[in-house]
């Protein structure tokens, strides 16, 4: 078993299977990329291990997202989150298990699955974040544009300054207007090899303070 202790500030720890796909640092990032508000509806679509799932109320739903008309209601949610698999099926070397396989590449489902999902679970000018690899861009925004989700918020993420970026976060907006808002990189680690304030904030490793 896998263990975080002080996962957050006060001691929460997080266990996982070691036969699962560890959480690391895109769904870390990928936890801090949405905003926030109380009261939205969120749904971490194909969660895994549950990682972004740790909040106050939670309802867990199992099933195939490729028959997510049978699973959840259409518009029910204001926030749709994701970290899918990065590999179209067949590209590189797999995993041993399948249900590593299923983590890293596109063999139980594709993107274009995940988008139909998330289009399908969205309300009207709902958000969809979701992390992927810098290669996927065009074929993420189109997939998300034939499904009515319109590419709004891009950051590209780097180890340092000046990299080459190794993800991405994108958010899309259901029914939104053409227009995409590209931030400045998101930097891992500053010029002297430490974590930066941005990565400390995503791993919950700096309190909040009350202003």
């Amino acid at each position: 078993m896998q263990h975080w202790e002080l996962l957050c500030p006060g001691g929460l720890s997080f266990v996982c299977d070691d036969g699962l796909f560890q959480p690391s640092t895109d769904s870390f990032l990928l936890g801090s990329f949405p905003r926030l508000k109380p009261g939205l509806r969120v749904c971490d679509l194909g969660s895994g291990t549950g990682l972004l799932g740790l909040a106050d109320r939670l309802i867990f739903r199992r099933g195939d997202l490729r028959k997510i008309r049978g699973l959840l209601p259409a518009g029910g949610f204001d926030l749709v989150v994701c970290n899918p698999p990065y590999y179209p099926a067949g590209s590189g070397r797999l995993p041993e298990t399948e249900a590593l396989r299923a983590a890293r590449s596109e063999t139980g489902c594709t993107l274009e699955d995940i988008c139909t999902a998330a289009a399908w679970l969205l309300r009207w000018g709902g958000s969809f974040c979701l992390v992927h690899k810098p290669e996927r861009l065009a074929d993420l925004c189109c997939a998300l544009r034939a499904r009515g989700l319109e590419p709004k918020r891009l950051r590209l993420v780097c180890r340092r300054a000046g990299d080459a970026p190794s993800l991405l976060l994108l958010e899309a907006r259901r029914g939104g207007r053409p227009g995409l808002d590209i931030a400045a990189p998101l930097c891992l680690e500053d010029g002297t090899g430490r974590p930066t304030a941005e990565l400390d904030n995503a791993y919950f490793r700096t309190k909040e303070t009350n202003a």
